[in-house]
């Protein structure tokens, strides 16, 4: 897949897009259709928010499972290295009602649980678990857990 030339102003073209259609990516082009979330983490640096459309799964259950493969290059996205900083994150994922936005946490997946959410993400998606054939670093899957409501 050919990412665009400049990817952050593709990342805010499909932010407003799912933000304007209730999180159904409607644009023309290599995501229409796609479920996505949105994740807003905060700049490990400039403690700025910073939202990012990402492709998802979900697990039995019902945790999001990101996958930071940064289209296999030989370092980690942006988003990774913010979360790894600082895991506290507000996700925004379509559901019929309309787009469910909250707090979650995030942890890197290791061990067992890489395993089984590696298996999971070969069987769902085996175009993008091939990429870690790509590239030297393992590629990081991140399980995002909703904060609980204290109710």
């Amino acid at each position: 897949m050919t990412m665009p030339s400049d990817i952050r102003a593709f990342n805010r073209s499909v932010v407003e897009n799912f933000r304007d259609n209730g999180g159904q990516i409607t644009m023309e082009g290599m995501l229409r259709g796609s479920d996505l979330v949105l994740l807003t983490t905060t700049g490990a640096r400039s403690g700025n928010p910073h939202v990012v459309p990402l492709g998802y799964l979900t697990d039995d259950a019902d945790r999001i499972v990101l996958w930071a493969s940064n289209m296999a290059a030989p370092s980690h996205p942006a988003w990774y290295r913010n979360l790894v900083a600082n895991p506290q994150v507000l996700v925004e994922r379509r559901t019929p009602e309309g787009i469910d936005r909250f707090p979650a946490t995030a942890h890197t997946a290791t061990g067992t649980e890489r395993t089984r959410l590696l298996g999971l993400l070969a069987e769902r998606y085996p175009h993008m678990a091939a990429h870690q054939e790509q590239t030297e670093r393992e590629i990081p899957l991140v399980v995002v857990e909703r904060n609980s409501t204290g109710h």
